[in-house]
């Protein structure tokens, strides 16, 4: 009997992070941004979560040296915001740069403000709360023979989605009351075989400027298949942002891209017009794409080298690996469960095997579930996000069974501060990755990269040895435990 030998050796790219540690229930930050007035009561608050409650609470984008940390114990009263940076922050240096066309941001450092690559999420209101929706909107799977028109009419709505192959459709109506009313009403419909919101997916993690990355830019030559459909070079159909070049070494990796959300330059989240039904879905080239409306690189263009990152460390210098991107976000970076099931279908559609959801969200979706099971049931591979609040409770569609659910380490061995956990978690990889735009390097952190790793290192090492997907899964959960809390 022929053994095959498992590559899935993958170098970490480790970053050092700030611990995260609860706050004392008393603490209190009231930050006014109207009239530039602080007030503080901290003691002995940890650095990260205070920034977490200054970026919610002024919309600014905040960076961090990494290591840097301090405890902070002051008390103070109405001061104008500079004064209370100065109190807040100690001996640390910071720089603040207000911006006219978007979020002002502060850098907080140690050594050198461009050292400062680590981003501060804001803190979520409510962690535990629903997940946002559009107000005026449903997703209906109707069953085989309903008429979605007449239905939409006798509800009072208009079908502004639709896909008649999977049978699912989304409806607007006049305001959220008539949704939340027509809602009840669908559910004892007949005709209806599901219906809900059209949740609205987590804010993805940026990219960051990094001054001295550890690593450099991805070395990889595509070995093109020699057999069009051949099962061991798999195509990663990625559900992401719209992607930008990564180079002339690394584009030829990347098919030709699918966007599911219209013109993403004007159509908003789970308003798109689009239909996924195979060939008609809208098919876009890499430079119509690509553009040049942001200098930072988009989180699908981060999440497509890091898979060949992954894939270059596994399999050498080349690989018949290819990467099919699928947008689902819009051009305010939103993505709907509309938007990411006729992603998910069109991927599939267009030759994916093995999809890439560095995405999620904290509601499940029937509708979106129905699609994602067909996948699996035709034999599509799934990684996606566990997500980063830190949780234990589940994250979608990272939780649906089948679906290979991955988070996020900060150091070997350690689940990295942000990242989620749980029952529903089955594998932790490194959860930063160095990006390269131009000549430019950026680092990405989050259970996103971790999520892209895991994907990259699954095809690497399907496309060295074949071997089944319940192999190379098998392995990799026993290669990449979650570290237990």
């Amino acid at each position: 009997m022929r053994r095959y030998k498992i590559s899935l050796l993958l170098a970490p790219v480790v970053l050092a992070s700030t611990l995260l540690h609860a706050a004392a229930e008393t603490n209190s930050l009231v930050w006014n941004p109207a009239n530039d007035r602080v007030s503080a009561d901290v003691r002995g608050e940890a650095l990260w979560p205070l920034l977490e409650d200054i970026a919610h609470q002024t919309g600014w984008r905040i960076f961090v040296e990494p290591e840097t940390a301090r405890n902070v114990d002051v008390k103070f009263s109405d001061l104008p915001s500079g004064d209370a940076l100065h109190k807040l922050l100690g001996d640390l240096n910071f720089a603040f740069v207000p911006q006219t066309n978007g979020p002002s941001q502060l850098y907080i450092f140690k050594t050198r403000q461009e050292n400062a690559t680590l981003r501060v999420p804001a803190a979520p209101v409510a962690k535990a709360g629903p997940q946002k929706h559009v107000p005026n909107q449903l997703l209906l799977k109707l069953k085989p023979g309903a008429d979605i028109d007449a239905i939409a009419k006798l509800y009072g709505a208009n079908v502004i989605g639709r896909d008649d192959k999977l049978g699912i459709y989304l409806l607007e109506f006049p305001d959220a009351a008539a949704a939340d009313a027509a809602l009840a009403q669908l559910k004892n419909n007949s005709d209806v075989a599901a219906v809900d919101y059209n949740y609205i997916f987590d804010p993805l993690p940026m990219p960051q400027q990094i001054a001295n990355p550890p690593s450099g830019p991805v070395k990889l030559t595509l070995n093109p298949p020699t057999t069009p459909n051949d099962p061991c070079n798999p195509v990663v159909g990625l559900i992401d942002t719209r992607m930008q070049s990564l180079g002339s070494e690394l584009d030829p990796f990347i098919l030709k891209p699918i966007s599911v959300v219209g013109d993403a330059a004007t159509t908003p989240a789970g308003s798109t017009q689009a239909q996924s039904t195979g060939s008609a879905v809208a098919l876009f080239s890499p430079q119509q794409v690509s553009g040049t409306a942001s200098t930072l690189p988009t989180h699908g263009t981060a999440m497509a080298e890091t898979i060949l990152r992954a894939v270059s460390q596994v399999a050498g210098g080349s690989s018949s690996v290819r990467i099919l991107p699928v947008q689902v976000f819009d051009s305010n970076e939103q993505a709907s469960t509309w938007s990411v099931a006729l992603g998910v279908q069109a991927a599939v559609d267009n030759g994916a095997t093995v999809l890439n959801m560095s995405l999620g969200g904290t509601t499940d979706s029937p509708i979106l579930d129905d699609v994602i099971q067909q996948a699996l049931a035709h034999g599509v591979v799934i990684f996606a996000a566990a997500g980063n609040q830190p949780v234990n409770t589940p994250t979608y569609p990272a939780a649906l069974s089948g679906v290979n659910a991955v988070t996020a380490l900060g150091a070997p061995g350690q689940l990295a501060s942000y990242a989620n956990y749980g029952s529903f978690v089955e594998m932790a990889l490194p959860g930063a990755s160095v990006v390269y735009l131009g000549s430019q390097a950026y680092v990405v952190q989050g259970t996103s990269p971790a999520t892209a790793y895991a994907t990259g290192v699954a095809v690497g090492t399907k496309g060295i040895n074949c071997l089944t997907w319940t192999q190379i899964e098998s392995a990799m959960h026993q290669k990449f435990p979650v570290p237990q809390n």
